[in-house]
């Protein structure tokens, strides 16, 4: 390869380095599914990588009931260390995802989500679960649920017709300090909230480039606080920027 030609593929390689982490990405297509796959008892991922070659997964069952009562068993099922990737969640989805510790869901898809997308368990504060990728659709409630402590990531998503993207759990038993980070998601009315923490607990969510599609009102909350409890209901007591608890400005934030 000559000189000038290693020259001109580096400049490439570094404008597309650039694009990557600079602008917001256009959000994914939906995928199509490459197949269907019922499943009648969680499928526990224990080492490793799943990898579902997007096919779609639906809860047949007990599994199958559609429901949103708190509770219920998952589809999946990843132990610390694991990754899921390229899965469609199909309807019904019973509680969808449930880590047990650090984590990794890579281009999972939901796109009906059942009591909840994902939610987020474990008991170490350096746990992380990282959604990177896919989307949600049709989440009457919370789309990610974060039960323990730790950090969550949730980027390059899109979510639409939702209640909140995130909710840091609101009256768990144990309560821990959690926090969320949400970079380059897209979301879409109808929806709610973007987030809900805990800022008794010293929860924080950083938000940085996000899309909202279609609020021209603004309805969309993008960071409600709460006080959290261990027992009974949580009660909200604010939303908007902080320098605390919702770390995000306007500049953070376009609607289209």
């Amino acid at each position: 390869m000559s000189r000038i030609i290693r020259v001109v593929a580096v400049a490439a390689l570094a404008v597309s380095a650039a694009v990557g982490t600079g602008a917001t990405a256009s959000a994914a297509s939906w995928p199509t599914p490459s197949g269907s796959v019922p499943v009648g008892a969680t499928i526990k991922v224990t080492s490793g990588t799943y990898d579902g070659g997007l096919k779609r997964f639906y809860g047949t069952g007990d599994l199958g009931s559609g429901g949103q009562d708190e509770g219920q068993s998952p589809l999946f099922q990843l132990a610390n260390g694991t990754t899921l990737k390229n899965v469609v969640l199909g309807s019904p989805a019973a509680d969808g995802v449930h880590c047990l510790g650090t984590c990794t869901l890579l281009n999972v898809w939901w796109e009906d989500v059942g009591e909840d997308a994902a939610t987020f368990k474990g008991t170490s504060a350096s746990q992380t679960m990282t959604i990177d990728g896919g989307g949600a659709r049709k989440a009457s409630d919370k789309v990610f649920q974060h039960n323990g402590p730790g950090t969550m990531y949730i980027r390059n998503f899109q979510v639409n017709d939702f209640g909140k993207l995130y909710r840091s759990c609101g009256n768990c038993k144990t309560q821990y300090k959690r926090n969320v980070v949400v970079d380059n998601v897209t979301a879409t009315v109808p929806g709610k909230t973007l987030v809900g923490i805990n800022t008794n607990y010293g929860d924080t969510a950083k938000l940085t480039r996000i899309t909202i599609v279609g609020d021209s009102s603004r309805k969309i909350v993008p960071c409600e606080k709460y006080k959290g409890v261990t027992s009974g209901e949580p009660t909200k007591i604010g939303t908007g920027p902080d320098s605390t608890n919702c770390l995000y400005t306007a500049a953070n934030i376009t609607y289209k």
